[in-house]
């Protein structure tokens, strides 16, 4: 119950779009009412056909034949109709209103499905568009706690399960319950004990639906979880092709590929199999739906308590309750997933950021940097990344940030950011704290480039230019900011320019070129606070100076923070701080540093005689 309770959640757009669900409901009882009527046209044809026999055997043979008689008023509803006729013009008649009665529910039909499926594509619409909205203001520590295929299969596999059930879920519901209602009101009007012989297998083969279709999308579930095993690596194989031919590993990865796939063989195979079960079985059911209505309808016709017409509208009875019933094991099924899977989304949906904006007034920055007795452990892990960092960086000046892999570095960054807040001490900007200021206009004012370069798969016009809170921007613009990364002259190199595609995350650029490609997105829009997380680890010296004589002038007057392991990237900056396992073990200016003797003047010292001997 507690799973079927989830789906609470999505009445608020059942409500938003009543109307079409309304509508929709409506049709479903119109098509119905037209569904029925044909069985009640054929039930007085063959009544007609009968009476024309029986005319046939009294009237003798000295009359005209019976294609020429003039037809008797019937009972029925359209005997009056066909008054008068011949049999074969009221053949022609009836079947001519069976035509019509199909086109009519045809068409009720078709407006079922632009009403209630419709509704259901909008929903589904307005949901994925309110998850995404979700996970934008989600912080960064929900990505690290939950996996990218497990984010992106709740966006996509939960939500379609949810619009099955919204459309033809409600669909089916509402067709099974008004038709019922219909064909089971006249059949009880005709003949109760007819009627209870007629249906006494359908709730034998609904159960048995019900119970096969738990099984097979059980089955499903398993062939669709080895499929994406197989997906999984066969996409692995490709992305690291260099990889498998280097280790000469094409045998193993064929080998484990084979199992792979053998292993979906047979799991289908499982899914065939019951198939083939429940198929055959589901069509006995229904012949002997039909069989008990024509046997015990026969031995009432003999007894004249019914007539012949009757059996043929029975059987068009049964065969109309044939697929509400069938559904109804299906549409329990879609309940049940659309459930889970809404159970799964209102998980999400139900997160709090830990990083929330506290005003939508806009804040002007400036760029001064404060951390005071500043400590940080990461949530997810528990590792402790920053211990009592204390540092302030005044409007305009250029801090630089130095120390080994995992030493802390990159979480000041994400602090500065906002991507998390202090375990302990405060961060402030411009002498606020940070968390007192406008999430929005405090993101805005930095430009971020990454240690790890992320690029999309599009134009590198609008990469560069993704930096902007104006789309529309003058090419001269961006070319100015690539031209100040060192990057328009590889750019013009190639065949579309500015307007070339780039492969998936880039892969179609060195990594020198991406970084600067980076940073000329983070520099476009010219912030007041510039980071630059390791920017210039991909590029050569000589590229470096230009890069960094270039971000000289883009830098003055704006805060800026260098992190780098490369003394040659920070010596010209302001003020530097060594880190070593979260904390400050040195700090100063380039010069000052040299003359401590410590951690920074051996990192030189290195550095230096690497550089001395790539140049010999």
């Amino acid at each position: 119950m507690k799973g079927i309770a989830s789906l609470k959640y999505l009445n608020k757009y059942l409500y938003k779009y009543r109307v079409r669900l309304i509508a929709g409901i409506l049709f479903v009882a119109i098509s119905n009412i037209f569904a029925i009527f044909p069985a009640q046209l054929i039930r007085e044809a063959f009544d007609v056909v009968a009476q024309s026999d029986e005319l046939k055997q009294f009237e003798g043979t000295t009359e005209k034949s019976t294609s020429e008689e003039e037809l008797m008023p019937e009972e029925g509803f359209f005997g009056q109709w066909i008054e008068g006729m011949e049999l074969g013009e009221a053949l022609l008649f009836f079947a001519g209103l069976v035509l019509l009665m199909a086109l009519l529910q045809g068409i009720f039909t078709f407006f079922t499905r632009q009403t209630v499926i419709i509704m259901s594509r909008l929903i589904e619409y307005d949901l994925k568009n309110e998850i995404y909205d979700h996970y934008q203001v989600l912080s960064m520590s929900f990505y690290k706690r939950n996996n990218t295929g497990d984010i992106m299969n709740r966006i996509s596999e939960d939500v379609s399960r949810v619009r099955m059930y919204l459309g033809p879920g409600i669909m089916y519901t509402t067709n099974l319950v008004t038709r019922f209602v219909l064909v089971i009101t006249v059949m009880l009007s005709i003949d109760v004990e007819l009627t209870l012989y007629s249906l006494a297998p359908l709730p034998v083969l609904s159960i048995l639906i019900y119970y096969v279709s738990n099984q097979i999308n059980m089955k499903s579930e398993r062939v669709q979880e080895q499929l994406s095993q197989l997906s999984t690596f066969s996409q692995e194989s490709f992305s690291g092709i260099r990889i498998i031919k280097s280790f000469v590993k094409e045998k193993y990865m064929n080998d484990t590929l084979k199992k792979e796939a053998e292993s979906y063989k047979d799991k289908n195979l499982i899914l065939v199999k019951l198939e083939a079960f429940f198929f055959p079985i589901m069509m006995m059911l229904i012949g002997l739906s039909t069989i008990l209505t024509i046997y015990i309808g026969g031995l009432k016709t003999i007894n004249n308590e019914i007539s012949a017409g009757n059996i043929a509208e029975f059987i068009i009875y049964v065969n109309l309750l044939t697929w509400p019933v069938t559904a109804l094991g299906w549409v329990t099924s879609l309940v049940q997933r659309a459930a889970a899977s809404q159970t799964r989304i209102n998980e999400f949906l139900h997160t709090e950021p830990e990083i929330k904006s506290p005003t939508d007034e806009p804040t002007e920055i400036k760029g001064a940097i404060d951390f005071n007795g500043v400590s940080f452990t990461y949530p997810e892990s528990g590792t402790v990344a920053l211990k009592n960092i204390n540092f302030q960086v005044k409007p305009g000046q250029t801090l630089a940030i130095v120390g080994r892999t995992g030493s802390g570095k990159s979480t000041i960054a994400d602090l500065i950011g906002r991507l998390y807040d202090p375990s302990s001490g405060e961060v402030k900007i411009d002498d606020k704290k940070i968390e007192e200021i406008n999430l929005n206009s405090l993101r805005e004012n930095i430009g971020y480039v990454p240690q790890e370069v992320f690029l999309f798969s599009d134009s590198i016009k609008n990469n560069i230019s993704f930096g902007l809170k104006d789309r529309d921007v003058p090419l001269e613009r961006i070319e100015e900011a690539a031209k100040d990364a060192a990057i328009h002259d590889n750019i013009v190199d190639f065949s579309l320019g500015y307007e070339t595609i780039l492969g998936e995350r880039g892969i179609t650029l060195s990594g020198g070129q991406k970084q600067r490609i980076s940073i000329a997105r983070a520099i476009i829009d010219r912030p007041q606070i510039l980071i630059f997380d390791d920017c210039l680890s991909a590029v050569d010296t000589e590229t470096e100076e230009k890069i960094l004589s270039a971000l000289k002038r883009i830098m003055n007057d704006r805060t800026s923070i260098i992190i780098s392991h490369r003394i040659s990237s920070v010596k010209h900056a302001d003020h530097i701080i060594v880190l070593e396992e979260g904390e400050i073990i040195e700090e100063g200016s380039h010069a000052q540093l040299l003359e401590k003797e410590g951690v920074y003047y051996d990192t030189f010292q290195k550095q230096l005689l690497e550089d001395q001997r790539s140049v010999a």
